[in-house]
């Protein structure tokens, strides 16, 4: 697995963890600051693990559904993220996916979410933004028509996919031509 950005992404990692386990705030007051934090358009934000108080911030941008693909036991998880959401009126889904093995049932969850509620605000997020990053990727080039291309370049400025992540992608994109094929 490449990293693309590995020293901002170290720092902002080593500055989440101080944060979390000291109290002191390094990550900043933006929505911007949450780790991993990308923005794709208006529909759609996505980031690593935001803290508490990032959560009020995801609020106050509009954003109203919060999707979680990281297990409950990621490093930095929140202890009852679903309630901390739920108390600021926004709508939580977690779709929790074993970053070492992750299937194309976790991809077509995603998907159910993604269309059922197609007309709402997302923020969606997992430990680090990797496990989003691909399923995203893949979501936007199949249901979106968004450019293969300019995807992948989203998907590249967090990380270049991991041999178990890019051969999920090639199946599920596979699979997605057989079927429209057909």
């Amino acid at each position: 697995m490449a990293i693309t950005n590995l020293f901002p992404t170290f720092v902002d990692f080593f500055r989440l963890t101080v944060s979390r386990y000291l109290g002191i705030n390094l990550m900043g007051e933006k929505i911007e600051n949450i780790f991993n934090y990308l923005w794709l358009n208006n529909k759609i934000a996505t980031g690593g693990q935001p803290t508490e108080k990032q959560l009020v911030l995801i609020k106050d941008a509009g954003y109203e559904i919060v999707i979680n693909l990281a297990l409950t036991t990621s490093e930095n998880a929140l202890p009852d993220e679903k309630a901390v959401v739920e108390s600021l009126g926004m709508q939580y889904i977690h779709i929790p996916i074993n970053f070492n093995h992750p299937t194309q049932e976790d991809f077509a969850l995603f998907c159910e979410a993604m269309q059922t509620y197609q007309d709402k605000k997302f923020f969606i997020h997992c430990a680090a933004n990797l496990r989003v990053s691909a399923f995203l990727y893949l979501y936007r080039t199949l249901y979106q028509n968004v450019n293969e291309k300019s995807a992948r370049q989203d998907l590249n400025k967090l990380w270049q996919p991991n041999k178990t992540w890019q051969n999920l992608i090639d199946e599920i994109t596979n699979n997605h031509s057989l079927i429209t094929q057909k």
